[in-house]
């Protein structure tokens, strides 16, 4: 009789990853360097030093070193909720009258709600032994921002969140308890930066957006004293933190004897995308496996799916480094009635090259049709799921209902980013029938292209 794979799978503490997995150390081609705007020459590690902390602008460079260790500091704050659990979810296949086998890596199981405490934590413990004593950043629906609070809070660093205008109205209490843990608030384009004031003169309804919120963040960071500017997506070294989840499950499913066909990820930034593929990834790249990877995105924000590979502007108001990555212009407004995060208008440059070349593919979805999926998971399922994470529950519903008319018996991960208990207020507005979609037209698409920056690498 066969062996019954249990219900959840966890690794001891003992097991739990002492490294971190850097994809870029396996990939045949590094996705190109990032671009001072002023020279368009690659950027300098002191270039970048004047924004980050310096030992994440030496991972965020590190393309040698497959394995970076762990800091047993860091370690011991992971240990606190980690190491999470591989889950089967049987419930879900039942329901679905499906032969293929489902799991999930669920990241909710801190106050954070979301898988963003991996590197929220991280970042953190550098910027204090670095003696700095405040940090800005930006956050969308709010997780990142809560995460990087309670590493601020736990560190006691003083934090300065820049929250997406249209989700600290819709969210109250996500703002509640980024102020629990002692950070300032402010809902983002404010009147409070010189960029943000910029943004509201030319837009003054704007709902705001990732793009907005990085602008006046850094530019806070960058007139502050003994201050640096913290990312919780794109990055290469957030990324690099995020490894954690993919190296757990990795761990989980070979202790199962497990090996997945498919891997989805939803992908707003690309840190859980680029998380959880990394050490499948690597097996890829490296001809050990044949994994079909997934990008999952909303139709309201289509970067990879309909946006452009080029260099562009991380933020609203043009001050980062110039990245090449999928991108929908540094000028393209999100529709505010997008009840999820990932709203950034560019991705991960190493999701973007690895989609670029091949080596996965990208699916967008409507709205409507996430939170149909997130309130039958949560039937099926018991938890609440992110609004994010429900995008890529979405796609393996419909990866796992081919596998019913097929007959095939494929194995199915996805990554359950968070929880959505913060996020009651879209659930609501889908319940009740006032939530609609939106999906932008390629005259909206193209007022974000026209941003794109006119320089000579754009033109290849």
């Amino acid at each position: 009789m066969e062996k019954k794979i249990p219900y959840k799978t966890y690794l001891t503490e003992e097991e739990m990853p002492k490294y971190w997995f850097n994809l870029k150390a396996v990939m045949k081609e590094q996705h190109d360097p990032f671009l001072n705007p002023a020279t368009l020459e690659p950027c300098t590690a002191e270039d970048l030093k004047h924004v980050f902390c310096d030992e994440l602008v030496a991972q965020e460079l590190n393309t040698t070193d497959r394995l970076i260790p762990i800091p047993e500091e860091i370690q011991e704050f992971l240990k606190l909720y980690r190491p999470s659990p591989l889950v089967r979810a049987y419930h879900l296949e039942r329901a679905l009258g499906t032969p293929a086998e489902i799991y999930y890596k669920f990241e909710g199981q801190n106050t954070s709600g979301s898988h963003k405490l991996n590197s929220a934590v991280a970042q953190t413990y550098y910027a204090k032994k670095q003696g700095l004593t405040h940090l800005t950043t930006e956050t969308g629906a709010g997780q990142w921002g809560t995460a990087l609070s309670m590493a601020c809070g736990f560190y006691g660093l003083d934090l300065s969140v820049f929250m997406v205008k249209c989700s600290a109205n819709q969210k109250p209490h996500r703002k509640a308890v980024i102020q629990t843990y002692g950070a300032k608030v402010v809902a983002s384009p404010s009147d409070t930066t010189a960029v943000g004031r910029k943004i509201l003169a030319d837009n003054p309804t704007t709902g705001g957006s990732l793009g907005c919120a990085i602008s006046e963040a850094i530019e806070v960071a960058t007139t502050t004293p003994n201050c640096r500017y913290v990312l919780g997506s794109v990055l290469d070294h957030v990324l690099l933190h995020q490894s954690i989840v993919g190296m757990e499950a990795k761990a989980a499913l070979d202790k199962l004897g497990v090996q997945p066909d498919i891997i989805i990820g939803c992908a707003g930034g690309g840190s859980n995308l680029g998380g959880l593929i990394a050490p499948f990834m690597a097996d890829k790249i490296e001809g050990k496996n044949n994994i079909d990877f997934v990008a999952v995105e909303p139709s309201s924000c289509p970067s990879l799916t309909r946006g452009r590979y080029a260099y562009d502007f991380g933020d609203t108001g043009k001050i980062t480094p110039l990245l090449r990555m999928y991108t929908l212009g540094s000028g393209f407004m999100p529709s505010p009635n997008h009840a999820g995060g990932l709203r950034y208008h560019g991705m991960s440059p190493i999701v973007s090259k690895l989609y670029h070349d091949g080596y996965l593919r990208a699916t967008s979805v409507e709205q409507t049709a996430v939170f149909k999926a997130a309130t039958f998971f949560a039937k099926c399922e018991g938890t609440l799921p992110a609004p994010e994470s429900s995008h890529a529950i979405k796609v393996a519903i419909d990866e796992a209902l081919k596998c019913k008319e097929t007959g095939e018996k494929k194995k199915i991960l996805f990554g359950l980013t968070g929880t959505g208990y913060f996020d009651m207020t879209a659930y609501s507005s889908y319940l009740d029938g006032t939530m609609s979609d939106y999906i932008p037209t390629d005259e909206d698409l193209q007022k974000g292209f026209d941003s794109l920056p006119k320089i000579p690498q754009n033109e290849i």
